[in-house]
């Protein structure tokens, strides 16, 4: 019998039954697997293509606006020799009067000595076009280097003032001089003058120092971003100062102390619902109570404050949840057994170790906060400033809303401001992003 069953599973017959069967079945495993390694590449491949186009595209962007704006950092200054006339602008004593110096001509004054270094300029007409060479806050530059020195100097003295924003553009080569007069802002008898000026060396490009120390101007070429710095640094101030507490508290009370039930579920969807809600809707709100109700002041770094705290409060408590469930359970039973209380154990334990998140998600908030445009427009923090804000209630403007003013602008100097602008305010995002990133590598507890 044995014998017998021994052949039969020897033979040939039976060894071919068995092995065709598990050669389909190899075949097939084999062509699967050839799918899932081909289907496994696409994959890679769709996703190194969706990151460099992503890099690609964000190369182009900083690439468009640092092209635009570099060319801002240097401004275009004429040398015009001028005789300023002491008696007008000096007191009994020999010093300078704050009084006369504003309402003396220096405008007058400048446009008059320019007008010499070019004696065959006699019409009317004539004068005022080229005096346009000149910028409409000339005057005003002069009397600041008058008095930042505290003396008139005696006799004919050279001073460098800043030329008009359609010299500077010709200066830095974005205005093409070989179109029709028609097409561009400088006439061909101002294009003459101009070489004129070149020719004696007497202009030249400088570093533009009040762009980062001046306020915002009608003119672009005395246009600066401090006041909207300040600005947007007092109402992030407000921002902190109101949200991070009420946020801490919010997710502490939501995590530990509130009953399960319909009314914290309630609460919970809310919060989640604000997170996504479009900030200008936080805008219309500050608008209507802020503004309309309580009748606080307009244009002002505690409104746009206020409104901002609103807007970033449900990403803090989203951030604050994620980061207190972060922490083990059991620090907080070991706190609980040992008869901390529970507000003891989320003070004294939990919170300390959530800290490093909760800093990540409050500066995330804010970084998101300084960036927006919408709510602090809805609140009049589009006005024009031209004075740099000293307090919260002083009328400010934020440095988003005036990338979005000099955007709207028609002079192309403007243009080249706002791209420069955009540099700034993103300096600062990437600052706040790397510095989120260094706290949590720096107080993060790996458990």
């Amino acid at each position: 019998m044995n014998d017998h069953s021994n052949s039969v599973s020897s033979s040939p017959g039976a060894s071919g039954l068995y092995s065709a069967p598990t050669d389909v079945r190899m075949a097939h495993i084999a062509a699967g697997l050839k799918k899932r390694r081909a289907a496994s590449k696409r994959l890679r491949f769709y996703g190194i293509m969706a990151i460099v186009t992503a890099i690609g595209f964000l190369c182009i962007l900083l690439t468009t606006i640092i092209s635009n704006g570099y060319t801002a950092l240097q401004q275009t200054e004429v040398a015009v020799v001028i005789e300023v006339p002491a008696g007008e602008i000096l007191d009994d004593a020999g010093a300078i009067d704050a009084e006369k110096s504003r309402n003396f001509n220096w405008a007058g004054l400048v446009k008059r000595s320019f007008r010499k270094e070019f004696p065959e300029v006699t019409g009317m007409l004539e004068q005022r076009s080229l005096g346009e060479l000149l910028s409409a806050n000339a005057g005003y530059d002069l009397r600041l280097q008058i008095e930042d020195a505290g003396v008139v100097p005696t006799g004919p003295v050279t001073y460098w003032v800043k030329a008009s924003d359609d010299v500077d553009m010709l200066m830095k080569g974005r205005m093409d001089r070989t179109i029709d007069e028609k097409m561009r802002r400088i006439k061909d008898d101002q294009l003459v003058w101009f070489d004129k000026t070149v020719a004696k060396d007497n202009i030249r490009l400088v570093f533009n120092s009040t762009f980062f120390t001046m306020a915002d101007s009608r003119e672009p070429e005395s246009a600066g971003v401090l006041g909207a710095i300040v600005g947007s640094a007092l109402a992030l101030i407000v921002t902190v100062v109101l949200a991070l507490p009420l946020a801490v508290m919010a997710a502490v009370y939501l995590e530990y102390f509130a009953p399960p039930g319909r009314l914290t579920d309630f609460i919970e969807v809310n919060v989640n619902n604000l997170a996504a809600v479009p900030s200008i809707v936080f805008g219309l709100l500050g608008l209507a109570v802020f503004l309309g109700f309580f009748g606080m002041p307009r244009s002002a770094p505690l409104v746009g404050g206020m409104v901002l705290a609103l807007m970033t409060l449900p990403t803090i408590i989203i951030a604050t949840r994620a980061s207190i469930r972060a922490v083990p359970s059991s620090i907080r039973d070991a706190a609980l057994g040992l008869g901390a209380s529970p507000m003891q154990t989320a003070l004294d334990h939990i919170l300390p170790l959530a800290a490093p998140g909760i800093l990540t998600g409050t500066i995330i908030g804010i970084a998101q906060a300084l960036g927006e445009t919408a709510p602090l427009i809805m609140i009049g923090m589009v006005a024009f400033i031209v004075d740099v804000p000293t307090s919260f209630t002083d009328p400010a403007t934020a440095l988003p809303v005036q990338i979005f003013i000099w955007s709207d602008s028609a002079e192309r100097a403007f243009y080249e401001r706002s791209s420069l602008a955009i540099m700034v305010l993103l300096l600062f995002l990437i600052s706040m992003n790397l510095a989120a990133v260094m706290l949590r590598r720096k107080f993060e507890k790996k458990w």
